[in-house]
């Protein structure tokens, strides 16, 4: 496979003769999305984003990297009828339309006091309403053909929990997975599997850069790796070699509904009450403390 990434584990063919829409796809994690849907066999993309000039250099791009087609369609995910002219021109372009990547996001940080309700609303809008316009928008097209499709919604972890000056996108990614989890249930019956992808921390990635502002990449990397039990940042890779295998027959084929977590367990972590090479130690000394114990003796009345 001609690619400078890592080894894939899947097969080149896995997705031979699919046609994927991707929005968000000019740039970062959807970026290498799309890159590794075309080098797994999809015939064909189409990327969605606001900016031309910057949707057409990130196509050409893909075409060459991949040797495959890959068209462009300038797409405000906000406005449900720019999703519908999206989906029309891929399957007019394309003569199909089997898997769509919903990657389109907007975040900043901001203290909830601070965040006006314009921009909660923006966020909201991008993430959510756009994951529902574009899956709307495919919907028909999916459905009819028979064969029915699979639909990746890209959202975080930031709500398993709650995450600091991240009200609006910790609201709008728990929509997404709700949403990904009523669409599964709902168009299953029509072949079309609905999953969700939640990446962690992710190494030079837009998004990344934004929530860091006035930070190096190797400052960031700093501050959040001691965070991630698996000891790294993850790569754009990572989440796009978990896109190929849910949108794959072979490996995601019986898998719907579910939102697979991509963080290195970063969203599970928590100090350790104990240095490690203290454990075993106080381990023994705790149990020696419990043998010694004796129950109090009860007397008579």
């Amino acid at each position: 496979m001609a690619s400078s990434s890592p080894s894939s584990p899947f097969r080149s063919d896995a997705l031979a003769g699919k046609v994927a829409i991707v929005t968000g796809g000019g740039s970062g994690i959807c970026y290498e999305i799309t890159k590794q849907l075309l080098l797994h066999g999809a015939a064909a993309a189409v990327i969605c984003g606001r900016r031309e000039n910057f949707l057409q250099t990130a196509a050409a791009n893909l075409s060459s990297v991949s040797g495959k087609t890959c068209l462009y369609k300038v797409c405000d995910v906000r406005d449900a009828a720019a999703c519908e002219a999206a989906v029309a021109y891929a399957l007019s372009r394309c003569g199909r339309v089997d898997i769509l990547v919903n990657g389109a996001a907007g975040n900043f940080l901001s203290e909830a006091k601070s965040l006006s309700p314009k921009g909660f609303k923006t966020v909201m809008d991008i993430d959510a309403q756009g994951t529902f316009n574009m899956s709307h928008a495919v919907y028909p097209v999916m459905a009819k053909s028979g064969r029915g499709g699979s639909i990746v919604n890209i959202s975080m972890t930031l709500h398993y929990g709650a995450t600091w000056y991240q009200a609006h996108a910790s609201a709008a990614k728990s929509a997404i997975d709700s949403l990904t989890r009523s669409l599964a249930l709902e168009w299953g019956c029509d072949k079309i599997r609905v999953n969700g992808i939640a990446p962690g921390p992710i190494a030079d990635t837009p998004g990344t850069t934004k929530l860091a502002p006035g930070f190096t990449s190797a400052d960031v990397e700093d501050m959040i790796v001691e965070r991630i039990p698996l000891g790294r940042l993850g790569t754009a890779f990572d989440i796009a070699m978990a896109a190929v295998f849910l949108t794959c027959d072979g490996s995601g084929g019986y898998v719907s509904g579910d939102v697979l977590v991509v963080d290195g367990a970063e969203w599970l972590y928590k100090p350790p009450m104990v240095p490690r090479e203290m454990v075993a130690e106080l381990s023994r000394k705790v149990e020696a403390k419990s043998r010694a114990l004796r129950p109090k003796m009860v007397s008579k009345l």
